[in-house]
């Protein structure tokens, strides 16, 4: 009964503690259980907070009560400790929460711990020098993807119904690919960042990990919103993201991405997401295959900004300590402080003619189709060098960082053997509205988020 509790979506537990036939203090019990059976293997929690009864009782009544939902270690709590997966927090106790975990507790949100990363966040393996690998829950011996891949994991493994992550060039979307649970990056600027570790100041977001779609629709609505406090932040109006939910696709003109950006795909995936397309088209809705190679140097640009943004931030530790960085972060870092500011000047003004293509784009279509990525997870031996893996693994969810568009990965098929596949969706801007019932609308004629991992847990 407990492990079934530990599948549950955030929605499902909600309605049955409504019913009265589920209590808060049940559900994080079954989660800390879960997790402490299963972490040793995964090592996707840094932390992990103990359950205060009395505390889960005094939780605020709210849209996400008694709800456990976990934090990537990048994420600022208030006298917890946040590591940013580096040595250089190692034991950094921040003064105050940052402000999506501000939004979570006065939602009811209960916290169950911290979640391990990519150090610093630069990086898509997880495999984090100073902490240890995170492992995939569908195979230990391959990779979560990253850098929120301990967030990822925790929700597939049943550690926790939703977690949080970041994204600067795929960060949430794809681990969410490669775990086989949902991974949503909303519109730059729709989530505050204030208090959460920087890796680049133009390009970063922060969005939910879920098991649903409408569990992501219900995690947006608590996080969004206008932070005055961050210079990121923007002033857009914040809509029920549940309402319409379930309207369906049907008339809408879908684009599905073909050509040279997309032929690097493995078979399996882009016969997936083929699939995928044809699912929305017995949906009602119409898919045109579409050849965007712009998304190609999009992607690029994204990579160069993500290093010198980096670089800057880091410059002063990179200077007097750079033994303390992991060795392919470090090496991504020298990257960034030797791009010519002409490259950067360059990538910055691709920045601001992509994005305008791309809000063009979207008035002819309602969203663009497209895998998450081009390769299911890869196996954590053999990858000597993290760095190497960024290009492959951000080819198809870097543009969309570039352009600040909401993008949303979920799953859509598994490979021959047994690893998930994921499905990536994009909207126009500010219209994670729609992106979410358009994942809605596939997730409910298809189980791929219905299946569960059988993770082996070895014996001391």
């Amino acid at each position: 009964m407990d492990n079934e509790l530990c599948f549950l979506t955030a929605s499902e537990a909600l309605a049955r503690m409504a019913q009265g036939d589920l209590s808060p203090q049940d559900l994080a019990q079954a989660c800390l259980d879960q997790i402490e059976r299963l972490n040793p293997r995964l090592n996707a929690f840094l932390s992990v907070l103990p359950l205060v009864p009395a505390a889960v009782a005094a939780l605020p009544e709210g849209a996400l009560s008694g709800i456990p939902v976990a934090l990537k270690d990048l994420i600022e709590t208030a006298g917890l400790r946040t590591t940013a997966g580096s040595l250089f927090f190692a034991d950094y106790l921040p003064e105050q929460d940052a402000q999506v975990v501000t939004r979570l507790k006065a939602a009811g949100a209960l916290m169950p711990g911290k979640t391990n990363t990519h150090e610093f966040a630069l990086g898509v393996t997880s495999i984090n020098p100073h902490f240890g690998p995170c492992r995939n829950p569908w195979d230990p011996e391959t990779i979560t993807g990253g850098s929120s891949g301990g967030s990822a994991a925790a929700v597939a493994a049943g550690m926790c119904p939703a977690a949080l992550g970041t994204d600067t060039g795929g960060s949430i979307r794809i681990p969410a690919s490669l775990c086989g649970v949902v991974g949503l990056k909303p519109s730059y600027g729709r989530v505050s960042l204030r208090g959460i570790f920087p890796l680049s100041w133009n390009l970063d977001h922060a969005g939910p990990l879920t098991r649903s779609v409408r569990d992501a629709a219900l995690l947006l609505g608590v996080l969004a919103g206008y932070d005055p406090q961050d210079p990121a932040s923007a002033d857009q109006p914040v809509p029920d993201y549940l309402v319409g939910l379930e309207r369906g696709v049907r008339g809408w003109k879908l684009a599905l991405a073909v050509g040279r950006f997309t032929r690097g795909s493995q078979p399996e995936v882009w016969e997936a997401v083929q699939a995928a397309a044809g699912v929305f088209q017995e949906l009602g809705a119409s898919v045109e295959e579409l050849e965007l190679d712009w998304l190609y140097d999009a992607a690029l640009a994204n990579g160069q900004m993500v290093q010198a943004d980096a670089a800057a931030v880091h410059r002063e530790r990179l200077e007097v300590q750079p033994e303390r960085f992991g060795a392919d972060v470090r090496q991504r870092l020298e990257a960034g402080l030797a791009l010519p500011s002409s490259e950067y000047v360059r990538a910055r003004r691709l920045q601001a003619e992509l994005r305008r293509k791309a809000e063009l784009f979207f008035e002819s279509y309602d969203a663009l189709l497209l895998p998450s990525t081009p390769v299911p997870a890869l196996p954590i031996e053999g990858i000597e060098d993290s760095a190497s893996q960024a290009p492959t693994l951000t080819r198809f969810t870097a543009p969309f960082n570039l352009t600040g568009l909401p993008a949303l990965s979920l799953p859509c098929g598994f490979n021959a053997q047994g690893l998930p596949i994921g499905l990536q969706l994009v909207c126009g801007p500010w219209q994670e509205a729609r992106l979410l019932r358009a994942g809605q609308a596939y997730e409910s004629a298809t189980d791929w988020n219905q299946r569960r991992p059988e993770i082996a847990v070895e014996r001391s």
